[in-house]
Formats: structure tokens, sequence, C-alpha cells
């Protein structure tokens, strides 16, 4: 059956009431926040919605004609107002005369600028002339995946005659552009009681007179195309049936937490690259069939779906009948190589005079059996996307080969697309990458005040982090916040009690398989205790070393290890304290342990450095605001050693620095960032105090 995700069938969100009262590009707007909400009807990125409004020309004040479509690289779900382009359609209908053809057929984008209405910056897209030259008001380009199945079937044109009758027409495969704008002209024009049309390998498109019955044919047409597979299909397995057994959950994911850092290692050399795991029931019902080798081979059909995970995936060889995942680490190198060497020989097999150089060449999808699916792209968003869309060209494979036989876009036809001069220019116009683009950080403490500020300056930069703390309701706090700031893609937490190997084994775990790997380990749990040496019980002085000393090395051992099998390199930074490095009245417990933290960064500086693993210390002084540690006893007890009240403290620090400033977190981020950052590229072992100037930690 084909997968539907969610439900049976689509419902009709429409609501007439909100309606009524909006403006016709405002309808066009809540048009295409409906049909993005559900992945069924089209993925993130995908389709295209547009309406010819009525508006007043700024310049004439003239009753002009104007076409609102989706602009370029937007998403009809999320998509704002702003993410329209307008466009007169007295311009655009006056193209025409300019067209010299087919072959000419891309240098009509360049016109589309000069045809912009009130001068809006969004810029057009690729498929504007599919929407301006459809006559009808209201237009709806989407890719459901239950309509892309019968797009891909070898029979396309039969399935959709036998499906829609009249209603919905066929049209064979045609790159988007000028030339499919003038098709789907004529066809409107010789086919006038029809509401749609399918494009092979492509998707659907539908049609009205108002914003709402372009809608509601939209999922009429989409639940008809389901409720007709699922008539066909009868609940019979997909792909062949199921030849390979499907491993439990938790081995799943271990499979996954030791191949995405070595896969992850071996394809960011030319630009560090984020995973992501995908062990859906579509996803492992595939992996686990007969069809599976042969129909990824013959590659994915839709423009969108292929843009984003390439032709074809990497297959792992994986045997989860008799696992032997040793065996199969060691067979990664030659099969990247291989899948390599693949596309390089497709690239000069198809390339054209004009076609831009050869792009990274490694695969974005690999398949493994009885597992799931693993995805890398140069960040989390764009590898979860990708995923999103091969499990979209996954239920087309099962529909159009359940039905049909499953047939792949024409080699030369995915070249052209994927290395289109056009695409090319939009990939150009991207802006340049944050300096932590790519990167995997983990944060002990990353609940706290110095964790979470640390957390928030690498997002700044484009990290992807993971908080890590034993304070879980804190740690749900900060995960909450800092996704909404910045995006749920590029925070994860878990819960980690440092003195703990098992918690320690479990969080590098969690940050490959959410991740592809690690980067970054800024080691910042931490407590306080204070009394005098006589007064300090056994239990105290073992608690500091659990935490501030073994902690830490239980984690840089976590860290080394990941980052030794990414062989990629790495950054550790270890928050101490100035109390490492200068000894403190009634603190000898946390005064030691913190000293054996600075000395234990010494000692794997000179372990790491042979894997380009750099480890750098920050020792902050007096961090009052924001920190757990501060807001208990510590402050009370540090008060009672300088003979003052708790309330007095922050403005003794103070006054006690050579600066003569206060320290606040996002100073000590600001270090953190210095050592994981290429401004410190070539530093390993060293130490930076942030404590606004203390002679007695000048480390000479």
């Amino acid at each position: 059956m084909l997968e539907t995700r969610g439900g049976t069938r689509l419902a009709d969100l429409w609501d007439e009431a909100k309606a009524a009262s909006m403006s016709e590009p405002e309808r066009l707007l809540y048009r295409s926040n409906l049909l993005g909400s559900d992945k069924r009807i089209t993925n993130y990125g995908g389709g295209n919605t547009s309406a010819k409004v009525t508006e007043k020309d700024p310049l004439t004040a003239d009753e002009v004609e104007v076409l609102w479509v989706k602009g370029s690289g937007g998403d009809v779900g999320t998509i704002k107002l702003d993410g329209f382009a307008t466009l007169y359609m007295e311009k655009l209908e006056g193209l025409k005369k300019l067209y010299r053809g087919v072959e000419y057929e891309d240098e009509m984008v360049g016109y589309l600028p000069h045809c912009t209405f009130n001068l809006n910056p969004r810029a057009a897209s690729i498929d504007t002339p599919l929407h301006a030259y459809v006559p009808y008001r209201h237009v709806d380009h989407m890719h459901p995946d239950a309509v892309i199945a019968i797009a891909a079937a070898k029979n396309s044109k039969e399935l959709t005659a036998r499906i829609y009758g009249e209603e919905i027409g066929w049209l064979p495969w045609k790159r988007p552009g000028f030339e499919l704008g003038l098709w789907l002209e004529k066809f409107c024009r010789e086919n006038p009681d029809a509401k749609g049309v399918v494009l092979g390998g492509h998707g659907l498109f539908t049609w009205g007179d108002t914003a709402r019955d372009c809608y509601e044919t939209t999922i009429r047409i989409i639940n008809r195309a389901i409720e007709w597979f699922e008539a066909e299909t009868g609940g019979k397995p997909g792909f062949g049936g199921e030849v390979r057994p499907t491993l439990p959950e938790a081995e799943r994911r271990e499979v996954a937490e030791r191949l995405m850092p070595v896969i992850r290692g071996m394809i960011s050399a030319s630009e560090r690259k984020v995973g992501h795991f995908d062990d859906s029931p579509a996803v492992l019902e595939f992996v686990a069939s007969r069809d599976m080798e042969g129909l990824a081979e013959l590659g994915t059909s839709c423009p969108d779906h292929f843009l984003r995970t390439k032709r074809n995936p990497l297959v792992v060889d994986f045997d989860p009948a008799k696992p032997d995942l040793d065996k199969t680490l060691e067979g990664l190198p030659a099969a990247v190589e291989e899948y390599r060497k693949g596309h390089a020989v497709y690239y000069e097999r198809c390339k054209r005079p004009d076609s831009p150089p050869m792009r990274d060449p490694n695969a974005v999808v690999y398949l493994v059996p009885g597992v799931g699916m693993i995805t890398f792209a140069k960040d989390k968003a764009t590898a979860r996307v990708s995923a999103e869309f091969y499990v979209n060209a996954i239920n087309v494979m099962r529909g159009a080969s359940s039905v049909s036989s499953y047939v792949g876009l024409d080699e030369q036809e995915a070249f052209d697309i994927e290395y289109w001069v056009l695409e090319e220019a939009k990939l150009q116009r991207l802006p340049k990458p944050r300096p932590l683009a790519g990167k995997v950080a983990l944060i002990t403490g990353g609940a706290g005040g110095i964790g979470k500020a640390t957390a928030e300056r690498l997002l700044k930069d484009g990290a992807c982090v993971v908080l890590a703390d034993i304070d879980s309701e804190a740690l749900e706090e900060a995960e909450r916040g800092l996704a909404g700031q910045y995006s749920a893609d590029l925070v994860r937490r878990v819960k980690l009690d440092v003195t703990s190997e098992a918690d320690a084994a479990n969080a590098f775990a969690f940050a490959a398989r959410e991740y592809g790997g690690l980067d970054i380990l800024v080691s910042n749990a931490g407590i306080s205790s204070a009394a005098p040496v006589d007064e300090t019980d056994l239990a105290t002085w073992n608690r500091n070393m659990e935490i501030l000393s073994t902690g830490y090395f239980l984690v840089a051992r976590e860290a080394f290890r990941l980052m030794k099998r990414q062989e990629t390199g790495g950054e550790i930074v270890f928050i101490a304290s100035k109390n490492g490095l200068a000894a403190s009245p009634n603190a000898a417990a946390y005064c030691t342990a913190k000293a054996a933290e600075i000395h234990l960064a010494r000692c794997l500086a000179l372990e790491g450095a042979e894997f380009g693993i750099r480890v750098n210390t920050v020792n902050p002084d007096a961090v009052l605001r924001g920190s757990k540690i501060w807001s208990g006893e510590w402050r009370e007890q540090r008060a009672a050693a300088y003979n003052m009240s708790p309330d007095e403290l922050e403005e003794h620090y103070r006054k006690r620095s050579l600066l003569k400033r206060s320290v606040y977190p996002e100073d000590v981020a600001e270090a953190v960032f210095f050592f994981v950052s290429e401004m410190s590229a070539k530093s390993t072992g060293n130490i930076v105090n942030v404590d606004a100037g203390n002679a007695q930690s000048f480390t000479r």
C-alpha cells in the first residue's frame, strides 16, 4: 500500500469564515500554508502556488493584473507574504514575443526581473511561466507522493486516464521552464473542462477560479490517487516483499552510532557534513525488501527529490541476518571511493560544454539494510530534509512498482537539472557559510549560565549543539529556549552525569546518532564547595574530584574516541577556574580539582596533536550571573571566607580585579569561541584567563 503518513485521507482544512475577510494575496498565503502543512501534499521547499490579482499600478494608478507566485527558494508551508514574487501579467505575456525557442529558454529567466511589479525584491523562480500561462486565476503545483507514483509509472499516461478520466490530463516529462509554461497553456486551451494535469515523472498541476476552489480541487485529486492505490494494492507488501530481517531499535541505533562518524569523516574533507538518521517504517520496509537495490539504482524521478538526495543512494554492505559491523566498517572506504568514481564517470558522460564544474561527488543518502537510512549534508536541516525527500522517493517507488513498473528520470535529463547553469547560479547566490557551519558541539553543564551562553555563542555562528546536564528540568528549559531562538534542528539535549562512564558513552553516542559525530567538546560541568581543610570531609573532597577531575577525564576520553574514529581532528575546551592557578582560602578540594583539570588538558594536548585534536583551557573567575554554582551555598561560603555579606560579593570581585570589571557568562563564551574557531587553529595546550585581571593567576 502507498505510504500516506498521518492518515488515510487528506482533510479539507479550509475555513471560509477565516478566509472571507482576507485580501486575495492573503488567501493565496492561507492556501499555500494549508497545502504545505501536510507532507503528503508536498515536502519542504517543494511545489508552487500562485494567484492572478487585480492591483493598482503605483506609477499610473491604473488597474493591472499581477501574478503573485511563490518566489525562488521558498517553502509553501512556512512562506509569508514577502515570500511571493509579484509580476505584471501584461509584461509576462509580452515575453512570448521574445522567446526564440526551446534551445534558448534559459535566457527567458533573465527577463523575469523586468516584469517585477512594485519593485518587489523577491526573485521569481524558474517555475513562474508555468503559473503565468495557465489561463486560470489560481494555480497549485504540488508534489504529492500518490500522484508522483502515477507520474513515475511506466504507463503513466494510461494510469492517469484510468484514475481521472478527462478531469485530469497528462503531459510527458519536460524540464521546468518557459517551454513547459507554453505546453500548459496549450493544454488548458485545448481541454477547457480539465481541472489539472499530471506531469510525467514530476507532479501535479491543478487550477481554479477562486482560491478555495483551487485548494479543494488539489485535495480531492490527491485523495482520489490515495484511494485508487489502496484499492489496487489491497495491503500487499511493497518492493517484492521482505528478504532481510530488521534489527531491533536499540541495535539499529547502535549500528548508526558507529557508522555515522566514520562515514562523516570520509566525506568531510572539503566541507564538514552533518548527519541525520531515519528508521521510520517506510524506510525500514524499503531496506528490508527484495527490490531495494534495483530500485535504488534506477534513481529518483521528481527533480525536487534528486536535487536534494542526488540521483542514487549508496547501499551500505551490511547483512542484518549475520551482523558483522567491523567487516562493514572495513569495507566502507572502498565503497565510498567507488561511489565517488561513479559520480565522476556520470559527470564526464553527461556534461555539456557549459556545465558547471563537478560538485561534491559523495553520496547524500546511505541505505543500511535492516537498520535504516543515513543522510549527510552541509547542515542538519538540509540533511533532515534530504531524508524526507528520499522517503518521498521511496513512497513513489512503492506506489509505481506495485501497479506498474517504476521509471526513474532519464540519466541525461537528471544531469541537466542537477548541473543546470541556472541551478548553479542559485547556489552561487547562497550566503557564505558561517564560521562553525557543519560543526557539532557537546557542552557539559549546558543548562547553566556559562554552558548556555557558550551554546548560544556557538549556535550564533552555525554550530549544532548537544546540551548535556544532570538537571533535567533546566536542560529542557535551555533546549526549548535555544531551539526557539535558533532552530530545533540545531539543538539537542541529553541527560548526563559526568561521573558515570555509561552516561558519558551514551551522550557521545547520542551526538553521533543525532548529528553524525562531534567536532567540539566544551567540558563545563561543575560544582563548588568551601570549608577549611580541617573541616572538609572525605565525601566533599571526593565529590569535587569525581565531577571536576574524573568527570572531565571521562567526557574527554569519549570525545577522543569519537574524534579519532572520524579522523577529522577536533577542539576540546575545559572550563577550569582562576582557582586552578591561584590558591584561595578555605577551598582546598575545589582548587585542587580545578588544578587537575588544567593539567589534564595539558596532557590531552600532547596526545591529541597527532590526531589534529586541540585542547585548551578557559579560566573564568567570579562569574556570578546566571550561575547555578553561585546560586547555592557557594556564595555564602565565599562571602564568609572574605568576612562579608553575600550581596557584597560581586562588587568585591569586581574591585579585586585589575581591570575593575565584572565577568559574565558571555565573556567566557567568547573565549571558548576563540578556541574552537579557526582564529586559534595553531593553538593547543594554552590557557586564557577571563577574570578581569588577577595577578595571582598569571600563567607566567
